[in-house]
């Protein structure tokens, strides 16, 4: 296909690989300052951030094509053009790592070119489903917590780990082996720790080892651990 992808960030830097990868003849523009003539061929995709979406999108109003936004969370109807869409591929993007797109997942809505975006969805990943905009948020909420969440516990562990003067890379093991779990076994299933039977004196400990946001977070998180998985006995 000719296609047009506005956006140079992360997402766009992988997704800009992908596509060219796969054969396409792809123009690729800058975010916020792209000219609206520039913009060809048979669809547009804006990976732009979430809240320049509406600006992006109004100025390619006037075009007969396809335009598509890869968020999460914004809805569809975000889009003011005849015809609209949505592609969206779950996964964390860094400008520095391009990543193989064929086992990401890619979610996709529009109200008139389905079978179109479903075409150029193939050529590049493995797994693709049709997803309204609702359900879509539900799914982004859950990434969240899966993913957004998750490094920012890598973050203070790391700072923990620099209170002993130890590098980071002792945790990568660890890291790794719960991440292989899950892909056999229930996220319940696989939790260990003192939180599951609160144990009261190593929490403790710890706690009086933290301060701030951080013991907080740890107390919470060791709260909601329990509350989800307290023994039947309890």
């Amino acid at each position: 296909m000719r296609l047009t992808l506005i956006g140079k960030g992360n997402l766009g830097t992988n997704l800009h690989a992908a596509l060219e990868h796969a054969g396409h003849e792809v123009t690729w523009l800058q975010g916020r300052s792209f000219a609206t003539e520039g913009a060809k061929g048979d669809i547009i995709i804006v990976a732009v951030k979430d809240d320049a979406i509406p600006s992006v999108t109004s100025r390619l109003s006037t075009l007969d094509k396809l335009v598509v936004h890869t968020s999460g969370s914004v809805p569809m109807q975000a889009i003011p053009c005849r015809r609209r869409g949505v592609f969206y591929p779950m996964q964390t993007f860094s400008k520095e790592r391009i990543v193989d797109f064929r086992p990401i997942p890619i979610f996709l809505e529009s109200d008139t070119d389905m079978p179109l975006l479903e075409q150029l969805a193939q050529s590049i990943s493995n797994s693709i489903y049709r997803l309204d905009s609702e359900r879509r948020r539900w799914l982004h909420l859950a990434a969240v917590f899966a993913c957004n969440f998750a490094n920012h516990c890598y973050t203070l562990s790391a700072e923990v780990l620099q209170q002993a003067g130890l590098p980071f890379e002792v945790m990568l093991p660890l890291i790794d082996e719960t991440t292989a779990k899950v892909h056999s076994m229930s996220p319940q299933s696989a939790q260990t720790g003192p939180a599951i039977r609160y144990d009261e004196n190593v929490i403790g400990r710890h706690e009086q080892m933290l301060d701030g946001t951080t013991r907080d977070i740890y107390h919470l998180m060791s709260k909601s651990i329990h509350d989800k998985l307290r023994p039947k006995e309890d």
